[in-house]
């Protein structure tokens, strides 16, 4: 039996945030396993809590990806520019403890673990006490794959130094931005309860709940380290359908060509099954796309961010004239194109455009991996 940060938190640490002006940032998925939302849990324990603060997609997952969130009741960590992302400095002077309990996904992109970083620095200087309730890693905790962000490459969706899966927890990750990011904040991490590192979320007993709109399974989060990388690109990464991130495509793709191609790769335990879908909003919306949706066969094997390179490479090849980057601002930056801060670099673009090997362009992830596994042991709580 797992139990959260959520669920521990009264019972273990009783005194924690008795008689504390307390902050809460939180989303759709902060639950504990009666599917009551964290809010419903401390207000029940008659927890002060004073204010609310919500991530990307808002504090009930209304907003769609890159969609700015104003709201009057709850503090927006969104909104319309950089300056948006962290909390204002008032917003955590009169709070004793910040409690943060937010469902990360296990991948560099996912922006909810920075901005859990952004408040910690925020934190530092109010200081505010920060709580992080821990949660499972969905695609388990045990696997990377990547490399690391290089030199003026960091952004929004790669605020720290993590490979693109990084196989730690959100409260693993708050000790090593702690310690990265020299945050002088007093930070407490709340730890689960029965978590392996090598489980997926829904080989737990827990419910899942969609962290925000276009993460519905467990599943989705398995694809998306190496199928996010079509945000850096024209073509539609399913946003729109019912499978974002395992349906990809655009009108003019060939599904039968695709696929053929995408088999001379011989990528590990994954099959694409040819398709022809209409998204209903974002990329291509209301035109029919030519894809293809992927299937994985053995998720322990599977290499998601590979995988996600190889679809890009697949297309730019088959269809180099209507092949295109996606251009204009990306996370609030207007002088990277978006492929370069989701890589973090421009090595992967111009291999692509050079017609590199995808072993040519992966050759050295194993040595990036093996660096930051030495960092990050110091960190694994489990």
């Amino acid at each position: 039996m797992i139990l959260t940060g959520l669920d521990r938190l009264l019972k273990q640490f009783p005194k924690l945030l008795a008689g504390k002006r307390v902050g809460l940032l939180c989303h759709p998925a902060s639950i504990n396993k009666k599917f009551f939302s964290a809010i419903e849990v401390l207000r029940a324990a008659h927890i002060n809590v004073v204010r609310l603060f919500g991530p990307e997609h808002g504090m009930h997952g209304e907003a769609q990806d890159m969609e700015g969130v104003e709201s009057c009741e709850v503090k927006s960590l969104y909104g319309k520019d950089l300056a948006s992302l962290k909390p204002q400095k008032e917003w955590l002077e009169d709070l004793d403890i910040l409690v943060v309990d937010l469902q990360d996904i296990g991948s560099r992109y996912y922006t909810f673990i920075y901005t859990m970083a952004f408040c910690m620095e925020v934190a530092s200087l109010t200081q505010t006490q920060v709580v992080v309730l821990d949660r499972p890693n969905p695609i388990n905790g045990h696997n990377l794959e990547g490399n690391l962000i290089s030199p003026g490459y960091h952004s929004f969706v790669g605020a720290y130094n993590l490979p693109n899966r990084h196989g730690m927890t959100i409260g693993e990750l708050a000790q090593f931005f702690k310690d990265d990011g020299k945050l002088n904040c007093e930070l407490t991490i709340v730890p689960m309860k029965g978590w392996h590192r090598r489980r997926y979320f829904d080989e737990l007993d827990y419910p899942w709940v969609a962290p925000s709109p276009n993460m519905p399974t467990v599943n989705t989060a398995v694809v998306y380290p190496g199928m996010c990388l079509l945000e850096g690109t024209e073509i539609s990464e399913g946003r729109g359908t019912t499978l974002p991130f395992q349906t990809f495509g655009a009108p003019f793709i060939d599904p039968q060509k695709l696929v053929n191609r995408l088999n001379e790769f011989r990528l590990p335990s994954v099959k694409f099954r040819p398709i022809f879908f209409k998204p209903q909003f974002q990329k291509h919306a209301g035109t029919v796309c030519g894809g293809a949706q992927i299937h994985v066969t053995r998720r322990r094997s599977f290499l998601p961010l590979l995988t996600g390179m190889a679809v890009i490479k697949a297309i730019h090849d088959l269809w180099p004239k209507n092949f295109a980057w996606r251009v204009g601002a990306y996370e609030f930056v207007e002088d990277k194109p978006a492929i370069d801060l989701l890589m973090g670099g421009d090595a992967f673009r111009e291999q692509i455009e050079r017609g590199l090997t995808l072993k040519e362009m992966v050759a050295g992830f194993g040595e990036e991996i093996e660096k930051f596994k030495m960092i990050r042991k110091d960190y694994l709580l489990y």
